[in-house]
């Protein structure tokens, strides 16, 4: 992966390249955004505040340890991917930056982001690639507790002072049969482009639920 893009922030909006290259694709890529009820999972940034202008409604949310889900703390609601608290066919966008990799069960969390999208619905988001065909899984889930498979690397979280939170995988260009067998069409990575023309920005992953 091209990584000329570590550290460029966007001088307007303070947006990495990450949230450039969502921003770049869902405009390319995705119609009518002011008709659609969307969810983020993430609660602020860049990508939150082009979603609450861009859409007809935003649902946001963060995993919040010991808070129930579907519930709020301080403002922000609590959501566990793996086990979302939303009804079948709620929303017809979904968008996430950098959240998979920290999910124990990706392929159970997928599955919840297809439940919970309506016929016809995009799914678009970004996670961390290594460069390589097959995703490496460096931790799992064991009897409620975790396992080290590989040396522990964790990430930063800004919800979290500054503590860093644990990647589960390390994911491979398979990750698109990943979110083939939840149940998505039309599954593909999205290379964007906006000037300048050096800036080579993130893939991002966009999939679609079935119309019927």
């Amino acid at each position: 992966m091209n990584r000329s893009d570590h550290g460029v922030r966007c001088l307007r909006c303070a947006g990495s390249s990450i949230h450039l290259a969502m921003g770049a694709s869902l405009r390319a890529r995705v119609p009518d955004l002011a008709r659609l009820d969307a969810y983020e999972l993430s609660a602020r940034g860049p990508l939150v505040a082009f979603l609450r202008r861009a859409t007809h409604s935003l649902q946001v949310s963060e995993f919040l340890p010991d808070v129930a889900l579907g519930s709020e703390l301080g403002g922000i609601r609590c959501e566990d991917m793996q086990q979302l608290s939303f009804a079948d066919a709620s929303f017809d966008l979904i968008t996430h930056t950098e959240v998979l990799e920290h999910v124990p069960d990706d392929r159970r969390a997928l599955a919840e982001l297809h439940r919970v999208l309506r016929a016809g619905g995009i799914l678009m988001f970004s996670v961390p690639m290594h460069g390589g065909d097959v995703t490496i899984e460096r931790a799992c889930l064991r009897d409620g507790r975790i396992e080290h498979l590989l040396t522990p690397v964790f990430h930063g979280d800004p919800l979290r002072d500054g503590a860093g939170i644990l990647a589960f995988r390390d994911y491979g260009r398979d990750i698109l049969e990943r979110v083939r067998a939840a149940g998505f069409e039309h599954v593909e990575f999205c290379a964007p482009q906006i000037a300048p023309a050096w800036l080579a920005l993130r893939e991002v992953i966009i999939a679609c639920k079935a119309s019927t």
